[in-house]
């Protein structure tokens, strides 16, 4: 038998290893958000990867590479951390991608109303 010889990625083989850690360390709000995501291929025909490296970025869902969902922890209220993910939705939007953020206050306290704004930003709803 051959070596199996994997097809060359432009992704950075560090970034595939610090996308493949968050995976395993989502917060509870990540989860909940991400069972859900999942099932849009079936209901929707929808494709989802969470915590997916798109260039320098790891973003924390995309769903058919159009729409950046980004759950936000209270750190990105810092003024520092506001103007970083600035920067980094900019960059997304340079590559065609549309950027929803949503607080982890949010998604737990409206998680029926974000699914539907995603739902609405894919032209589901």
């Amino acid at each position: 038998m051959g070596v199996l010889a994997l097809a060359p990625t432009a992704i950075d083989p560090a970034a595939i290893k610090r996308a493949r850690a968050l995976r395993r360390n989502m917060t509870e709000g990540e989860r909940k958000l991400w069972s859900e995501l999942k099932e849009f291929r079936r209901l929707y025909g929808l494709h989802a990867r969470k915590q997916a490296p798109i260039g320098p970025y790891i973003v924390d869902f995309v769903l058919h590479e159009s729409l950046v969902i980004e759950v936000d922890g209270q750190h990105h209220f810092a003024p520092e951390q506001m103007e970083k993910d600035r920067i980094r939705d900019g960059w997304l939007s340079t590559q065609g991608y549309r950027v929803l953020r949503f607080s982890t206050g949010e998604l737990a306290e409206s998680f029926d109303g974000c699914v539907e704004e995603i739902l609405r930003k894919v032209g589901v709803m």
